[in-house]
């Protein structure tokens, strides 16, 4: 290995260098030394040698009496050559550390092999812990063993990888280029880790429902459809786990949650991808009222174990999430921020089209009342709901799954929670009334033949277990991948997505 990256030469191209790579594992092995180890005994995390270090320079005054043998792994990401003293990066999953190498140390025949690494490469390193004359905590190489040869150079001089495309479509190079974005994924973790906590502190049950749907349903999305050889039938992806989670409810279990993967085959951008993750929950005898609290107080939890306070910042808006939150009806936000009053109106479609116009927002002729509230509240109020905020009381139209509200049938009991523009959830009173659920689904097909491909379809199934009976029940969906954006500062959903889905090439 040389001090000047090869990898970072214009004239030679990945494949040329792969070659080249590749001629090196041929001479390793010839000598004896296979270049793919099976596992190596390290005694410790880089990040744990170095802070017992500095635990031991705390409690002595003669740092040079200090014996800390380490035997340290993970990948070169530097290499500086001094002839009789090298000096290398190994970085794993916790940090950083110098590698410093003699010549006197290793003896010539291994420094000598050093011209068969290159960076990229995974190592084991055993030796003492010390600190340079320049003060940086290294470790005094005894012994260095190759543990796996990397055929493919990293990003150029390991300044890390900028195309956001090739982070995104090479995900594994984006991590090894640019350590920080695992902090995002750590946070995720924790965020869904804290929810979890909340739910089963609480007598939430944790649930595993079908990946595999034979009806479509339980969301308004255009379903993906896959085909089942042995059966010799379709079957859908599942665009959400409602209708089963709310068997379990007819069944028996009085709160049920489940953290799963839904597949929606609609457009990308940045805050939707065809496949993402929900939380979803279910409680017999609550409504959506009772659930709003709850709802609230869960993101409080979530947020302040996640961030270690309720005021952060996202994208250059500082959010405070501090109780209570700002709870408007739909139709009194449409008044707010839309200047235009909706709620009247009831069916009243071709009016409600031309007030929603009139102020700019984009109606199509297939869309019903329903649709152009929601059109006119994605693009006048939304944009506005910075700060934490619910709005409730939503059109029968498109809540097919909530129960109508108790005073106004012509809308449900149905809250979103929004933050920072990003829709969070959905939540109902849910609807336990069979015949008025078979007249929803019906309404839907209507839909669907006049050319909605997003809207639901008929379970008979699931109308035979609410006739079995259903106790009053809420519901709330949690968008994970949104929620990680928000509390990650990230614009994109796909910077909170180890692998989202991208066009193929």
């Amino acid at each position: 290995m040389t001090d000047r990256n090869p990898d970072a030469t214009p004239r030679s191209t990945e494949e040329e260098l792969r070659r080249i790579r590749i001629e090196k594992v041929e001479r390793l092995r010839e000598r004896g030394d296979e270049p793919f180890k099976y596992a190596y005994a390290r005694t410790c995390a880089i990040a744990d040698a170095r802070d017992a270090y500095e635990r031991a320079e705390a409690a002595t005054d003669d740092a040079e009496s200090i014996d800390l043998p380490a035997a340290l792994a993970g990948r070169i990401t530097a290499y500086r050559d001094q002839g009789k003293v090298a000096f290398a990066d190994l970085r794993d999953e916790s940090g950083r550390i110098q590698l410093f190498l003699r010549r006197q140390t290793l003896g010539d025949e291994a420094y000598d092999s050093l011209r068969d690494l290159d960076i990229g490469d995974f190592v084991g390193a055993k030796g003492r812990v010390f600190r340079t004359r320049r003060g940086e905590i290294s470790l005094r190489v005894e012994e260095l063993t190759l543990l796996t040869k990397s055929l493919r150079p990293l990003p150029e001089k390991f300044h890390g990888l900028t195309d956001v495309e090739t982070r995104y479509r090479r995900r594994y190079l984006d991590l090894v280029a640019n350590p920080e974005v695992k902090d995002a994924f750590r946070r995720r973790s924790r965020m869904i880790d804290a929810m979890r906590r909340w739910l089963t502190d609480r007598g939430f049950l944790e649930v595993e429902t079908p990946m595999l749907h034979p009806v479509a349903g339980g969301a308004t999305a255009r379903p993906f459809i896959t085909h089942h050889n042995t059966y010799d039938r379709d079957f859908y992806l599942r665009i959400a786990p409602e209708l089963y989670l709310k068997r379990l409810i007819v069944g028996g279990f009085e709160r049920v949650f489940e953290i799963n993967r839904n597949f929606r085959n609609e457009g990308v951008d940045t805050r939707h991808n065809p496949e993402f993750t929900m939380m979803e929950l279910y409680e017999a005898y609550q409504d959506y009222l009772g659930l709003m609290d709850e709802t609230e107080e869960m993101l409080v939890a979530v947020v302040e174990s996640v961030i270690g306070g309720l005021v952060f910042e996202y994208q250059g808006q500082t959010i405070d999430c501090t109780r209570p939150w700002k709870r408007l009806s739909l139709f009194e936000a449409i008044r707010e921020y839309a200047g235009i009053d909706l709620e009247p109106l009831k069916d009243a479609r071709d009016e409600a089209a031309r007030l929603a116009q009139g102020i700019g927002c984009d109606i199509t002729p297939a869309m019903g009342y329903g649709k152009i509230v929601d059109e006119v509240m994605k693009e006048k109020v939304q944009p506005n709901l910075i700060q934490p905020t619910f709005l409730y009381d939503y059109p029968l139209e498109i809540s097919p799954l909530a129960k109508k509200k108790r005073d106004n049938p012509n809308l449900t009991e149905r809250f979103q929670p929004f933050i920072a523009r990003l829709e969070i959830g959905n939540a109902f009173s849910e609807l336990n009334d069979p015949l008025d659920q078979r007249e929803r689904f019906m309404d839907q097909l209507r839909q669907k033949e006049a050319g909605d491909e997003e809207a639901q379809s008929l379970d008979e199934d699931y109308l035979s277990a609410l006739e079995i009976g259903m106790p009053p029940t809420a519901g709330l969906g949690i968008g994970i991948d949104r929620l990680a954006m928000l509390l990650t500062d990230s614009a994109s959903i796909r910077d909170v997505i180890l692998f989202p889905q991208l066009r193929v090439l």
